[in-house]
């Protein structure tokens, strides 16, 4: 069994669990609404309890506003759903017995790591791209135009962010013995890194900056600083490699 095949069957299991079809509801409609969202914020606004006070104070939302809500609700949910999709990629392989038979065939380690990280990959960067398509009409419709280079930018580091997570998340899924275990760990670094990003002087060294650099295009801004983008595609080589290194010595 080579590669194709392994990530074929990875792919058909991601429909199956409906792992592609949530990933694609929930990032597609969450790219729909953010630009609504951002639109009608003065109006929720007086919705709420003593809200009509602020109204006033609100500045009139623009498409720098419908694409910072686009860019936090998809992290958000992008990240989240990547951790749970990942968690049990190889501890419940492992648990079932299900990946001695498949490696038995026989199947390369390496390919069956990378035929996981890239079938998750995949569901992700369709998802992504058709929420940055809603999303770009949506702007476009209640805002006006943008930029579509940097549109096509911001969304390609979108998509390296979440990637980041789950080769982080597939290497504790190789490490632990517990899905549980892993999507702790990884949740634990989302939180370290988060912390070390928002340190004035690092945080630009480090994946959250993929993100810092996506809202500066967007506004138009010049990115002057793209260690952050080497130092994450550097996170994934090491996150896959160490976890096919510890994997082939493990016994299954």
């Amino acid at each position: 069994m080579n590669f194709i095949t392994a990530f074929n069957k990875e792919f058909l299991e991601q429909r199956r669990t409906r792992k592609f079809l949530i990933a694609l509801v929930v990032l597609v409609l969450f790219g729909m609404t953010s630009p609504l969202m951002a639109k009608m914020t003065p109006q929720i606004m007086t919705m709420v309890p003593g809200g009509e006070a602020f109204v006033g104070m609100i500045p009139e939302p623009t498409i720098n506003d419908a694409v910072a809500q686009y860019i936090k609700n998809i992290i958000q949910f992008g990240v989240l759903l990547a951790l749970v999709f990942t968690m049990g990629s190889i501890t419940i392989e492992k648990d079932k017995g299900t990946a001695a038979m498949i490696l038995s065939k026989p199947m390369p380690r390496g390919s069956f790591l990378l035929a996981k990280f890239t079938s998750l990959a995949l569901t992700f960067i369709i998802a992504v791209v058709i929420a940055g398509v809603a999303a770009y009409y949506y702007t476009y419709f209640l805002f006006g135009q943008m930029n579509i280079l940097n549109w096509i930018t911001l969304n390609g580091l979108i998509v390296l962010y979440i990637l980041v997570y789950i080769a982080i998340t597939l290497l504790y899924s190789t490490l632990t013995r517990t899905q549980y275990v892993a999507i702790g760990l990884s949740f634990g670094t989302l939180i370290f890194l988060g912390i070390l990003g928002s340190l004035p002087g690092f945080g630009i060294n480090l994946p959250d900056a993929l993100i810092s650099n996506a809202s500066l295009l967007m506004s138009g801004y010049p990115v002057t600083n793209w260690t952050g983008l080497w130092v994450s595609l550097g996170i994934i080589v090491v996150s896959i490699t160490t976890a096919w290194l510890v994997f082939r010595k493990q016994e299954l």
